[in-house]
C-alpha cells in the first residue's frame, strides 16, 4: 500500500526520479507486453475495418468493457469465414502498447465464432451469399426430361454411386446411354475437378440431362460438394442436374443449386428415367381404351349414318311428293291452256293444207285452197269457195 508523502515547503521528494512520457510508456510496455504474452478472451466485435493492407481491425466489447484488436494479414488470410459485426468471438493472442497514442490493444493470432465452428460459420455465410444472389430459387430450377436419350454422370468411376446409378437406369429404361465424366469426389482439388467434369458433360452432343452422384460419408468426405465452384458449376450448366450426394439426411450446396435432389444415387436412376414396364402396363391400357372408344364410335357412327339415312329418305320422299303435286298442278294449268283443251269446249282449229300452218284470217287463204279444220274429234277438208254479197 502507497505511503503518503509529506512534501516539505519548497521540496521535491522524487528529484531526480521524474522519466520522460517516453521512458514511462516503455516501462508500460514491456510490462504488460510480458504479463500478457497471451491472453484468451471472448466477446462482441465492434467497429470493423478491412483497409486495403489485408489487415483487420475491430473492437472487442462485453457488457463493462471494451478493448481495441487487430488481426495482421497473415493471421487474417487463414479465418475460413467472414467477420461482420455483432459477431461473437472467442480470441487467442497477446497485448501490445502502442506508444504514440499510449493505448494498448490485443494482437489476435486465432479467432473463432462463439458457439459455433468455423467451417460451419463459413458455410452459412456461403449459403447465405449464394441465396442472396438468386442461385437456390426455385424459378430457376428446370424440368428434367421424360425421356431423356443420354445421360452424362459426374463421379468417380470406381465409386458404388456409379454401379447403383447404372443397374438402375440400366432395368428401368436400357435404351438410355450413361457416359462418366471422371472427377475425385473428396480430397484437396476435389471441388475444381468435379466442376470441370460439369462443364465437360455440357459439352457432350445430344446430352441432355447431367447427373451428379457421390455415395454416403462424413461431412468431412462430402465437403467438395459443399464448394462455391460446384455450386455455380450447376447453376451455369447448360443440362438440367440432378443432384446425388451422400445420404437423406445430407444436404449440399449441389442439392441446393441442381434442378432436382435425389437422395441417393439409386434414387437418382429411378428419378431419370421411366419405369419401361409402367410405359408398357400404360400404353396396353391405352390401346385397350382406344380400341373401345373405337367401337362405341364406330357404333355411334352407324346409328347416326342410319338417321341421317332415314331423314334423307323421308326428305326424298316429302320433295317426290312435293313434286308430283306441283307437276299434277302444272298439267292442270297447262290442260287448260291447250288448244286441244278449247276443241273439247266446241271451238275449232283452221290450217292450211299443210296440216301445220295456223289460218287466223280469210285473207291468208285464196279460192280453191284446201284447208284442214281441226275438231274435238276428228278433222275436216273443205276447199275455199268465193262467196258472192
Amino acid at each position: 500500500m502507497a505511503r503518503p508523502v509529506s512534501l516539505p515547503l519548497g521540496g521535491d521528494p522524487f528529484g531526480s526520479m521524474y522519466e520522460s512520457i517516453s521512458d514511462l510508456t516503455e516501462r508500460i510496455k514491456d510490462t504488460l507486453e510480458a504479463d500478457f504474452a497471451e491472453v484468451a478472451a471472448h466477446g462482441e466485435l465492434t467497429n470493423l475495418a478491412r483497409p486495403k493492407s489485408g489487415h483487420i481491425y475491430f473492437s472487442l466489447r462485453d457488457g463493462g468493457a471494451s478493448i481495441r484488436g487487430v488481426m495482421w494479414k497473415s493471421d487474417a488470410q487463414r479465418l475460413a469465414f467472414n467477420l461482420e459485426d455483432g459477431l461473437a468471438v472467442r480470441v487467442l493472442g497477446r497485448i501490445t502498447v502502442y506508444p504514440p497514442r499510449g493505448d494498448y490493444q490485443v494482437v489476435v493470432r486465432h479467432l473463432e465464432p462463439e458457439g459455433i465452428g468455423s467451417l460451419e460459420l463459413a458455410f452459412r455465410q456461403l449459403v447465405a451469399r449464394l441465396s442472396s444472389e438468386g442461385l437456390f430459387n426455385p424459378e430457376r430450377k428446370r424440368p428434367i426430361p421424360r425421356f431423356p436419350r443420354r445421360i452424362v454422370v459426374v463421379t468417380s468411376p470406381t465409386g458404388a454411386a456409379v454401379r447403383d446409378l447404372i443397374q438402375v437406369t440400366g432395368r428401368r429404361w436400357p435404351s438410355t446411354e450413361i457416359l462418366i465424366a471422371p472427377a475425385r469426389v473428396q480430397g484437396l482439388g476435389a471441388g475444381a475437378e468435379i466442376a470441370a467434369a460439369i462443364a465437360l458433360g455440357n459439352t457432350v452432343a445430344g446430352a441432355d440431362l447431367l447427373i451428379v452422384a457421390r455415395g454416403g460419408g462424413s461431412s468431412e468426405d462430402l465437403g467438395a460438394f459443399n464448394e462455391e465452384v460446384v455450386a455455380r458449376a450447376i447453376a451455369g450448366s447448360r443440362l438440367p442436374v440432378v443432384s446425388a450426394v451422400g445420404h437423406e439426411v445430407d444436404v449440399t450446396l449441389a442439392d441446393l443449386a441442381a434442378d432436382r435432389r435425389a437422395l441417393t444415387p439409386s434414387e437418382a436412376g429411378e428419378i431419370s428415367v421411366p419405369d419401361g414396364r409402367e410405359i408398357a402396363m400404360h400404353l396396353d391400357r391405352l390401346a385397350a381404351r382406344i380400341h373401345q372408344l373405337s367401337r362405341l364410335r364406330i357404333l355411334e357412327a352407324r346409328a347416326v349414318l342410319d338417321q341421317v339415312a332415314e331423314r334423307a329418305r323421308n326428305a326424298m320422299r316429302r320433295d317426290l311428293d312435293g313434286r308430283k303435286h306441283a307437276l299434277a298442278r302444272l298439267a292442270a294449268s297447262i290442260e287448260a291452256l291447250s288448244p286441244l283443251g278449247v276443241l273439247a269446249r266446241g271451238y275449232s282449229l283452221t290450217f292450211r293444207e299443210d296440216g301445220t300452218t295456223t289460218v287466223r284470217s280469210p285473207s291468208e287463204v285464196q279460192p280453191g285452197d284446201l284447208i284442214r279444220t281441226r275438231l274435238a274429234a276428228g278433222e275436216i277438208v273443205s276447199r275455199v269457195v268465193l262467196q258472192d254479197h
